[in-house]
């Protein structure tokens, strides 16, 4: 397998709006970001995701582009985000945009356009379709946010079909000249510098032939993966990726560990690296038997030819510590097992703005509180029905986008000194707690802890390239795994549990030969037999054997 800088890199993802908000807004800025590129570059990372920032009517905090070449008011100018970038590359880092092109806002000129008659130019930049005999949507799809994929547009007497929300149009990608345009886009962010895409729900972008009414519609699986998607994404590689060296991960919902190798094959020309959804969508809660199934058949069926990623939070899910760990007697201990997990499992490390602090999910007491779309429409369609509303409020909890939304903590100061002025949404109350200052004071703290793990991975390619075995199959809280490259041999060993677990060393393992590389106890020297030792709860080791 090729050896390339993106294999090689971390990525910290920023969520801009919660990030660091210097003009008083209440809304985290782009100036935000440059002021703590040195914080960022501390940690040891090399690549800066940053979440869309293009102009929008931002109802859906920014996955609602209604310009794809200017910058949205509430994160700047595009001066100032050419001095992002040029600050990012002052500091050796990279930095890659969001790009949504399943959906726009209906806001888009190009909407505008084609819903304004039947025979506009544009038209076809969008998905329409007449209405059944008796005026009902086209089929009975449902879509991410709504109960229905179609919303009935009186101006031409059509439907327009949306993956997510009414405001977010699907576009067309059978259209030429609507692919031409996104690929101008593209070159336009890539001209001027920027290092690569993380490409929103680009799985979506090819829908299934001739629209048929789903058997259950409830499973959306549907909407993704389907035939064409490849050759979309194999001629946006011809047109415009192969052209520059850059990062291009996609966001693959619904797909199964045989698909990955389609989209990230070295030789199929389309894209780098993937997230799959298997543990952040389809494991709610933690599942160890489970999670290390998964483990096993990505790395299997992308060993030789893909790349994976690996993450268990984002803007989109619950902090990992509240959903996967134990954020309250175990937190500090359970943060830094799991950064161990996501920075020594196969594929590329993703750090989620807050994760290297520890921070958690958050529980505010009225849907008011909450601004994320997709839980707010569940709430109203469920009450709607008739269920009891705080019931319907209690379920969403444990799975809302909020949960990673809230303001960035950096110090204990009011708002947790994200903003002077009223947050757009509130902090997470243990901010006082939790936050970069003390963690900076803090030598054993979980910030620390990430620095390691990201330097050791710099400076050992066996955490990079080298081959995986699970070690602890059947095991339901101990998970013992090897990563071994040239000789090299590396033994993860975690105990995910809230209980001691007794482990011994697998055979053919020589204990007198074993090198403590890190461990999230401060008290583990190394001297210690591990052919038969007690873990304490959350307890992480890493030994060079």
């Amino acid at each position: 397998m090729k050896r390339t800088w993106w294999k090689e890199a971390v990525v910290y993802q920023i969520y801009w709006r919660s990030f660091n908000d210097t003009n008083g807004d209440g809304y985290g800025d782009l100036q935000g970001v440059i002021e703590k590129l040195d914080y960022i570059k501390s940690l040891g990372v090399d690549v800066v995701w940053l979440n869309p920032c293009y102009e929008s009517p931002d109802r859906d905090n920014g996955y609602d582009i209604s310009n794809y070449t200017s910058i949205m008011e509430k994160a700047g100018t595009m001066q100032i985000w050419e001095t992002l970038l040029t600050e990012v590359h002052n500091r050796g880092m990279k930095l890659i945009m969001d790009l949504v092109v399943n959906h726009t806002s209906n806001q888009h000129p190009w909407f505008l356009e084609s819903r304004s008659s039947l025979d506009n130019p544009k038209r076809d930049y969008y998905i329409w379709r007449d209405p059944k005999a008796d005026g009902s949507a086209p089929n009975n799809w449902r879509s991410y946010f709504e109960p229905s994929t179609w919303t009935y547009d009186e101006t031409t007497n059509q439907y327009y079909f949306h993956s997510f929300a009414v405001e977010q149009p699907d576009l067309n990608w059978e259209s030429p000249a609507l692919r031409e345009e996104v690929y101008s886009m593209m070159r336009f962010w890539l001209d001027k510098g920027a290092d690569g895409f993380r490409m929103d729900a680009v799985a979506l972008i090819a829908k299934p032939e001739g629209y048929p009414d789903a058997e259950n519609p409830a499973d959306i699986s549907y909407l993704s993966n389907n035939p064409g998607v490849h050759e979309y994404l194999h001629e946006m590689h011809e047109n415009v990726l192969k052209h520059y060296d850059v990062l291009t991960v996609g966001e693959l919902g619904f797909i199964k560990p045989e698909d990955g190798p389609l989209y990230t094959g070295e030789d199929r020309g389309e894209l780098n690296t993937l997230f799959h959804f298997e543990v952040a969508d389809e494991m709610p809660t933690w599942d160890m038997l489970r999670f290390k199934e998964i483990q096993t058949r990505w790395y299997e069926a992308l060993k030789d030819s893909g790349w994976n990623s690996q993450f268990l939070n984002n803007h989109d899910h619950t902090r990992q510590v509240t959903r996967f760990g134990n954020d309250r007697e175990f937190r500090v201990e359970s943060a830094k097992l799991l950064g161990t997990l996501v920075h020594t499992l196969p594929g590329m490390p993703y750090i989620y703005q807050g994760e290297e602090i520890g921070m958690t999910g958050v529980r505010f007491p009225s849907i008011d509180d909450y601004d994320d779309i997709a839980m707010r429409n569940k709430y109203r369609d469920a009450v709607a029905e008739g269920r009891d509303p705080q019931e319907v409020f209690e379920s969403l909890l444990p799975l809302s986008r909020d949960n990673s939304r809230t303001p960035m903590q950096w110090n204990t100061s009011e708002n947790a000194g994200f903003t002077t002025g009223q947050p757009w949404i509130k902090v997470n109350p243990n901010f006082t707690q939790i936050n970069v200052e003390q963690a900076l004071a803090d030598p054993n703290s979980v910030f620390y802890y990430y620095q390691k793990l990201i330097q050791l991975r710099k400076e050992n390619p066996v955490m990079v390239y080298g081959d995986y075995f699970d070690l602890s199959e059947g095991d339901a809280h101990l998970y013992i795994y090897k990563r071994e490259l040239d000789g090299v041999r590396w033994l993860v060993i975690l105990n995910h549990a809230d209980h001691e677990s007794e482990f011994i060393l697998p055979a053919g393992y020589n204990d007198a030969n074993k090198q403590l590389v890190l461990a999230n106890y401060a008290d583990v020297t190394g001297d210690e037999s591990i052919d038969h030792t007690t873990l304490r709860p959350h307890e992480a080791r890493i030994y060079r054997m």
